[in-house]
């Protein structure tokens, strides 16, 4: 028999003793307000989550300060969530406004409940990531700032959220994201013959190529390496994961590609994956203002014209892409036709259009 309880600790060795008592028998929830739901059991019993933001990237001495907030406040229990917030889980109802404030004055805004701009998900970016384009936990700040007033209400059309994945390995759920920023590579990998010969292996390095674009080479010197068809590649950097050798970093052509209407819920609408919608952008950071400037006019249309319930993506196809890129004034270009040879199921074959 395989032996089963390894890896981490199990859940219920770590769940609050009022959560484990009614599990899975919770009568209904309550948003009080934003960053607060208020959790009532079939038994009577009363929790409430109050969520903060937090970094993804984050030192002892704040993982330290978490546990007093929550040992002052929670009992000594605290959870995070997907999208890299913490929940304070409070039985006392006279302490969430107290946890508000200890937060707030320690500079963990609190919010992202209901209908809101939730905590952004993000890869880990130039911190130790060999394939990262973009500083994603950067790039994830200069849009939270910009978004900020709408993490804190709950009158948005629908819940928002905003992925970043700093590069095509998208380690970062852009799949399936209200808004998705990916870092982008604009021009085939060059190749340094050298290390492809001493320290690649030729087969693996030619299998990882999805397009078929890397073919073996024999160097005059009789040392083996490989060459790229330039028309097929697509920049995928998956080359260079393989073999450092496929230098595909190139800051001047680099840049950041922006796609919508993604989703995991199955709720009014079947889960949706998102759509490019802006083929490239500069990488400017600390700031990145063209980022920036696109999601927000993105984010302000939907919010002037989408129906009560409706996602990006729902709103989207309500409204057709054609009056999309007519509302928010993104230029459409060849470069949004999916063409690529495997994507026919997802071509669009309506003759139907809407203006």
């Amino acid at each position: 028999m395989a032996k089963l309880m390894i890896g981490p600790p199990h859940y219920e060795l770590m769940l609050h003793p009022i959560i484990k008592k009614n599990y899975g028998k919770w009568a209904y929830h309550e948003h009080v307000k934003p960053g607060v739901i208020k959790h009532v059991s079939e038994s009577g019993d009363i929790i409430y989550t109050v969520r903060a933001a937090i970094p993804k990237i984050v030192s002892v001495d704040f993982v330290r300060y978490l546990c007093d907030v929550a040992d002052r406040y929670c009992e000594g229990y605290i959870k995070f969530t997907s999208r890299h917030a913490a929940e304070f889980i409070v039985t006392d109802e006279k302490k969430v406004d107290e946890l508000i404030n200890e937060l707030e004055q320690h500079g963990l805004p609190v919010g992202g409940t209901g209908k809101s701009f939730k905590p952004l998900i993000h890869t880990i970016g130039w911190n130790h990531c060999h394939t990262a384009i973009v500083d994603a936990p950067g790039l994830a700040k200069a849009i939270s700032d910009v978004l900020f007033e709408y993490y804190k209400r709950n009158d948005l059309p629908a819940k928002l959220k905003i992925a970043i994945a700093c590069c095509l390995n998208m380690c970062g759920a852009v799949h399936c994201s209200d808004i998705a920023i990916v870092g982008i590579h604009r021009t085939p990998p060059t190749i340094d013959d050298d290390i492809v010969s001493k320290f690649c292996e030729i087969p693996t390095l030619v299998a990882s190529c999805p397009t078929y674009a890397i073919k073996p080479k024999i160097l005059p010197d009789k040392r083996r390496s490989v060459e790229v068809t330039a028309e097929r590649c697509m920049g995928c950097g998956n080359c260079y994961t393989v073999c450092p050798g496929m230098k595909i970093m190139n800051p001047k052509y680099d840049g950041l590609a922006i796609f919508v209407g993604g989703k995991v819920s199955n709720s009014k609408s079947p889960p949706m994956y998102s759509r490019l919608v802006i083929p490239y952008l500069p990488i400017n950071p600390p700031r990145f203002p063209e980022v920036t400037e696109a999601i927000k006019k993105i984010v302000d249309t939907w919010i002037k014209y989408a129906k009560p319930d409706e996602r990006v993506g729902e709103w989207i196809e309500r409204i057709g892409w054609e009056k999309f890129f007519k509302l928010t004034g993104i230029p459409f270009s060849d470069k949004l036709i999916d063409d690529f040879i495997f994507s026919v199921p997802t071509f669009r074959t309506t003759t139907q259009f809407k203006y």
